[in-house]
């Protein structure tokens, strides 16, 4: 199973926000969109990627207003990505590798294409084990016991 797979399940939508935007306006967009990390644009390009990890850790460590906080001074600038043909399982060991929940998916050409999470992950390798599992329970149960 790839990548591919997942998001032609989930769809390509992908929450965004400008380096400019403030820490307040994270905030809000993170929860209208009901999500815990957006890409950071910049003309159209990613510059990098905002989580509510950084989130807390850029208010505890400064305690400021967030309407004078912005994402460019917060956000992770070195984005670990994948591709859609990259395996589920691969992408797994990955985001258990770096610690990381979120996970960009960019096409051959640095497109960006669409997001995961390390929750899309679980799921898809929980829904192929159960398929798996059901083929062989039907196997077990069709073979004449000698």
């Amino acid at each position: 199973m790839k990548l591919l797979d997942i998001l032609s399940v989930k769809g390509d939508t992908i929450y965004t926000i400008g380096p400019d935007a403030t820490l307040a306006d994270l905030a809000e967009a993170m929860v209208a969109h009901k999500c815990g990390s957006l890409v950071v644009l910049h003309e159209g390009r990613m510059v990098g990627i905002i989580t509510e990890r950084d989130f807390l850790n850029s208010y505890v460590s400064t305690k400021k207003d967030l309407s004078q906080l912005l994402v460019a001074d917060f956000m992770s600038t070195d984005v670990i990505t994948g591709t859609p043909e990259d395996s589920v399982s691969d992408t797994m060991g990955l985001l258990t590798e770096k610690r990381i929940r979120h996970l960009p998916i960019v096409n051959k050409g640095g497109d960006l294409v669409g997001m995961i999470s390390i929750g899309d992950v679980v799921k898809a390798q929980h829904d192929q084990l159960s398929v798996e599992n059901h083929f062989m329970k039907s196997y077990i149960q069709e073979v004449p016991v000698t």
